[in-house]
């Protein structure tokens, strides 16, 4: 199989610390919110602490999360999606579930999402995911799962009627790497409904927040708007002056990278902080004017919240479409460490080849005796293995401590789980049987554990 360009990528000789060809990938929780690492109440319920309607405004400590997501190897910066229909009450940045107090079967998470197609190096990743026309239905299905019991079926986002008459989009995501660290970008939100509707497709791009954990001060990378073209938009992020990752062997920072976009986008940009005032009340302070969810708040109630001087930890580019029947929008986009005079152009051309190339590395795979639709099912089965892949960054003995000498967390946590697991300092990346979850080792507390989930990069823990 090593004719194959996939296995060549994956068998590449490399002098970096990280294989080139594995730095960036779909290492991103589809939702990081009521997690044990992100828990630092009193009492251990992260589901309490931190619940769903906080993760549009609260910063994560330990890993970011979102729709169809990538990042590099040690997750410093996040590009992913976001859409809003004009209908939902909030942003869809990420998938929604219910608690286990809130499921008459446990948790669970209410979304229709797929993932279609991937390579091991993830050189070719293709994710689907089905978005109602209507509002989104959070609190019908939290109180119509709420009164069934145990024996009864649950209230699935089918029941609700959020897909009558076809009412949807179908939003397909594709990427391509024409580069280790060079990735094109094609997202498709396809009308399967009967009329006209409206849609804005918000693909983000982010750092994470390592910079408000202390007492020290910390240089925060930044993005601005690069040079104004004719063909594209620009953001340019940069983390140069930042701090290298801490406790690895060797320096690691990204640099300047690139992201490229079709025209028609409007540049937003805010901070990748928690909007304290919001969420602990007036005598709270944000640490910068611009929050983690202005974004949110700027499209959804039209508040002037966002930075006018157009930089920040956090930025994305709102297309707003009126998409007909049966038709669909596109947006191109390209992320790179390079500057590029035509970056779009080969966009297209990328994907095709990545395609081609995914298409001769599992026909050199699969035994020549199945069938055409047991290699699909298999295939897509890999698929799914492949893109559950998420980086599961946990200091325990940092958060049973805590960051910030000046604010020590409760002692009654110290008691709660993890004490015996201070020896843990993972910066893994590990393979999830169900990537809607936020990343964990074997079990609900790090207590439990005997072994963690396959380990799909050994490289540094």
């Amino acid at each position: 199989m090593k004719h194959t360009k996939e296995q060549q990528h994956l068998h590449e000789a490399h002098a970096d610390p990280v294989a080139p060809w594995r730095k960036w990938g779909p290492y991103v929780s589809e939702r990081s919110w009521a997690g044990v690492r992100e828990d630092y109440s009193a009492d251990g319920n992260a589901w309490a602490y931190f619940p769903h309607d906080h993760a549009r405004s609260r910063a994560y400590r330990w890993g970011e999360d979102g729709l169809a997501g990538i990042c590099d190897r040690y997750q410093v910066m996040t590009f992913a999606l976001a859409l809003w229909n004009e209908r939902d009450p909030i942003l869809k940045e990420r998938l929604f579930g219910l608690t286990p107090n809130e499921g008459n079967h446990g948790e669970d998470v209410k979304e229709y999402y797929f993932y279609l197609d991937s390579t091991p190096t993830h050189s070719y990743l293709k994710w689907n995911y089905k978005y109602p026309q209507c509002a989104y239905p959070y609190q019908q299905l939290i109180d119509g799962n709420k009164r069934r019991g145990p024996t009864d079926p649950e209230l699935e986002l089918l029941d609700t009627g959020a897909f009558h008459q076809d009412r949807y989009f179908d939003v397909f995501v594709e990427y391509a790497k024409a580069g280790p660290e060079d990735i094109v970008i094609r997202i498709e939100a396809i009308n399967r409904g009967p009329d006209t509707a409206p849609l804005h497709i918000l693909p983000h791009l982010w750092f994470r927040n390592r910079w408000s954990w202390g007492d020290d001060e910390y240089p925060e990378p930044r993005i601005r708007m690069g040079e104004p073209s004719r063909t594209h938009l620009t953001l340019v992020a940069d983390d140069s002056c930042c701090l290298s990752i801490g406790r690895l062997p060797f320096s690691y920072r990204l640099g300047a990278y690139q992201l490229y976009a079709q025209p028609g986008g409007r540049p937003l940009f805010t901070d990748n902080e928690t909007n304290a005032e919001l969420l602990f009340g007036a005598k709270a302070k944000n640490r910068s004017r611009f929050v983690k969810d202005a974004f949110h708040r700027h499209l959804i109630h039209g508040e002037q919240c966002v930075n006018p001087q157009q930089f920040g930890t956090k930025s994305c580019l709102d297309y707003r479409f009126d998409v007909p029947p049966g038709e669909s929008a596109v947006v191109r986009l390209r992320l790179t460490n390079r500057e590029m005079e035509r970056p779009l152009a080969g966009v297209e051309t990328a994907l095709q080849s990545r395609r081609d190339e995914a298409d001769e590395f599992y026909a050199a795979l699969q035994p020549k005796t199945t069938t055409a639709d047991e290699r699909r099912v298999q295939r897509q089965a890999l698929a799914g293995l492949l893109w559950s892949k998420q980086i599961y960054r946990f200091d325990v003995s940092k958060w049973l401590k805590g960051d910030n000498p000046a604010e020590p967390p409760p002692e009654s946590r110290a008691k709660i789980r993890n004490r015996h697991w201070q020896h843990l300092n993972s910066k893994r990346i590990i393979s999830m049987p169900d990537k809607w979850e936020y990343p964990w080792f074997a079990a609900w507390d790090l207590a439990f554990q005997a072994v963690p989930f396959a380990l799909v990069d050994a490289e540094f823990a």
